[in-house]
């Protein structure tokens, strides 16, 4: 009986929502130094993502900060750019596979197959500290968590756009560099690079705390939960429903 209520949940959410998004990749003409700052030439061939939206849809008030997303791709490597504009940037965690959510954080979410097994989840902050886990199955489908994933290779690197942790400014946001090695999923699933004409189903998600002025320098505002905007929306509160997830088709 519960699996056909999470079916039945589900099947309401797709009529619900519209199609997931869609984004074509195009090939990097060369490697891209990642440094955080989005000036390499490359990142002009590639168009922005539109705005995020509230994890739940357009129904929602719209976020009060943007954030977009560049991606490109080579033989070596998935990049992907984010720019996330934010008056206050603040970040804490400095232990690699700390929760990472608990900061306001950017993530990235990858199912290469694309029939919601075997995904792969990248969390990060303003101070460069990631996360990197893998699921077989999503949570809901007794899926768990495999915090021992590593990415070998991993490239990334954050610069922000005024002061990390001083409430005496207003900052213009922060922005995230990442290079993905295609090599680096192996240990996990059967990834191949992909060839033009092929998709991954991926998602990206934007956790926002509202923080105030406090000893550390700031202090989230008792009460208030967490914003969730990401670039297709769920329809729900939660990431793991990679159905919902959109499209990267990989182009020339």
């Amino acid at each position: 009986m519960i699996r056909l209520a999470a079916i039945c949940l589900l099947a309401g959410i797709a009529h619900a929502q519209p199609p997931p998004r869609r984004y074509p990749c195009r090939r990097a003409p060369a490697e891209i130094l990642i440094d955080g700052r989005l000036t390499d030439a490359a990142w002009k061939r590639a168009p922005w993502t539109a705005a995020f939206l509230d994890i739940q849809g357009r129904k929602l008030p719209r976020p009060r900060f943007r954030t977009r997303v560049k991606m490109l791709w080579d033989d070596e490597y998935f990049y992907v750019a984010a720019e996330l504009d934010e008056p206050h940037v603040w970040a804490t965690l400095t232990e690699h596979d700390s929760v990472i959510f608990r900061d306001h954080d950017f993530e990235v979410f990858l199912n290469p197959s694309g029939d919601g097994r075997n995904y792969f989840e990248f969390e990060i902050n303003a101070l460069n500290t990631g996360w990197d886990l893998f699921l077989p199955k999503p949570y809901r489908e007794g899926g768990k968590a495999d915090n021992t994933w590593e990415i070998p290779g991993l490239r990334t690197a954050v610069a922000v756009h005024g002061t990390l942790n001083d409430a005496s400014d207003r900052d213009r946001g922060w922005t995230v560099e990442i290079a993905f090695p295609w090599k680096a999923f192996a240990s996990r699933a059967p990834v191949s690079r992909p060839r033009p004409g092929d998709s991954w189903r991926v998602n990206f998600s934007r956790v926002e705390w509202q923080i105030e002025p406090g000893a550390e320098p700031y202090r989230k505002v008792p009460g208030k939960p967490e914003d969730n905007w990401v670039w297709s929306p769920q329809g729900l509160i939660n990431m793991h429903v990679p159905e919902r997830w959109g499209y990267v088709e990989f182009v020339r």
